[in-house]
């Protein structure tokens, strides 16, 4: 598959059916700076989305891997080589992510075996190493499904986050000989958790489409979630609720948010690209 004339044929097609970039996006659900990747060549469209983009151009999947109009003598041919060329790239893609997550898991096994291998030599035993052995393979659990999987292991990502975080704090309360790691810890994780799958919702939702109104969202949307954590650190600490540097971050949030309402609305107007 030649990326490039797919791209010139995309453009081709969108122009025959006087759609611009902006207007294709919309029907897809997803920004036009995808479309326009997909034009120069630097993307192709997501495997997802490829029969309705098919349907709305007026072309068959054949021709849109092609980057043709294919004619009925053809077809066949074609049709066998576009599918091999597809998987190839998935072998590809695949191959690529289970290099980059084993390096990854190399990378934190090493660390764990220096830890464990220097506090041997210091201590003579397991001491203050099971700390952040414990610390990394977390690290590794709620990572690893989103670099081997890239997009769709960000969700099991975020699960194995929510499944394994308070066994986590508990497991630090322990080691550390302090029960409020546990108690304040928890309250604190069950609170963010909740903000994360929030997010992740908003970008779901809209951040296909619109990713500048979903950083502002999230940005707004951050600052109830603070007053939440502050008023249970509150409860459990006897600290105030607000200080001067909450103030401060409730100020910058705001700033981000406005500005990135502000850059979507000169965007839809054409003011910036």
């Amino acid at each position: 598959m030649n990326q490039i004339e797919i791209g010139k044929f995309i453009a081709k097609c969108r122009k025959e059916k006087k759609l611009t970039q902006a207007q294709l996006a919309e029907k897809l659900n997803i920004t036009d700076r995808a479309v326009s990747k997909w034009e120069t060549g630097k993307s192709m469209p997501d495997s997802s989305i490829m029969l309705e983009l098919c349907e709305i151009l007026g072309i068959t999947v054949n021709e849109l891997l092609s980057g043709e109009e294919i004619d009925m003598e053809s077809y066949e041919q074609k049709s066998e080589e576009n599918l091999i060329a597809l998987k190839r790239k998935d072998e590809n893609n695949a191959a690529k992510n289970i290099i980059i997550s084993s390096l990854f898991s190399v990378t934190l096994l090493t660390g764990i075996m220096v830890c464990i291998i220097c506090n041997l030599a210091i201590s003579g035993n397991l001491t203050w190493s099971l700390i952040p052995v414990s610390s990394i393979v977390f690290a590794w659990v709620i990572s690893f499904p989103g670099i081997l999987l890239g997009k769709k292991g960000i969700a099991m990502s975020f699960i194995s986050l929510s499944v394994f975080i308070i066994p986590y704090l508990y497991l630090m309360s322990r080691l550390l000989n302090a029960r409020a790691v546990f108690s304040v810890g928890s309250a604190i994780a069950f609170v963010a958790i909740l903000f994360l799958w929030l997010i992740f919702a908003v970008f779901n939702r809209i951040g296909k489409t619109q990713k500048l109104i979903a950083l502002g969202t999230s940005f707004l949307l951050a600052i109830p979630f603070m007053f939440v954590i502050n008023a249970v650190l509150s409860k459990m600490t006897a600290e105030p609720i607000l200080d001067v540097w909450d103030m401060l971050t409730v100020f910058l949030l705001l700033i981000f948010a406005f500005v990135f309402f502000i850059c979507d609305y000169a965007k839809k107007k054409g003011v910036i690209k």
